[in-house]
């Protein structure tokens, strides 16, 4: 006798599909917003929107996410000449603002990622380094908001 079959909307293990020919199977790109508790993202929202309140809520949120997919970049990349772009280094701001968030992102991240400030007064780093840098944020897993690097 075999059991029933199941309810409709139910889950339950099964076979592995096979996929279709030339198929591919990709794993979700990570978000850069989880990398915060929703009250944290919030906080360091907060911080970036009261201190450029011309910006406006969304586009502070924008450079926030930008801000933790490039620390989280940075944490795990080898590659040389990397640094963020105005918009990006102002969420990282108010990121490493909150000491206290920023240094537990650190922490689950596996280091800590230092801000060096530009003191020379140079314009740019060193030649293609937007470009060096989203190549690595892509590489590294996440989306690239491209508006926030040009």
């Amino acid at each position: 006798m075999s059991s029933p079959p199941p309810p409709p909307c139910s889950a339950g293990r099964g076979d592995t599909p096979t996929p279709a020919v030339g198929a591919t199977l990709t794993a979700p790109r990570p978000a850069a917003r989880d990398l915060l508790s929703a009250d944290d993202f919030t906080i360091v929202t907060a911080t970036l929107a009261r201190r450029h309140p011309e910006l406006g809520w969304v586009a502070a949120e924008q450079r926030v996410v930008e801000a933790l997919a490039f620390v989280a970049t940075m944490a795990r990349s080898t590659v040389d000449g990397l640094a963020p772009s105005g918009p990006v280094d102002a969420g990282w701001h108010a990121l490493i603002a909150n000491t206290a968030i920023y240094s537990e992102l650190c922490a689950r991240l596996g280091t800590f990622v230092h801000h060096y400030p530009d003191v020379t007064g140079a314009e740019a780093p060193a030649p293609g380094w937007r470009e060096r840098t989203m190549a690595a944020v892509e590489a590294a897993g996440f989306d690239v908001c491209r508006e926030l690097w040009t």
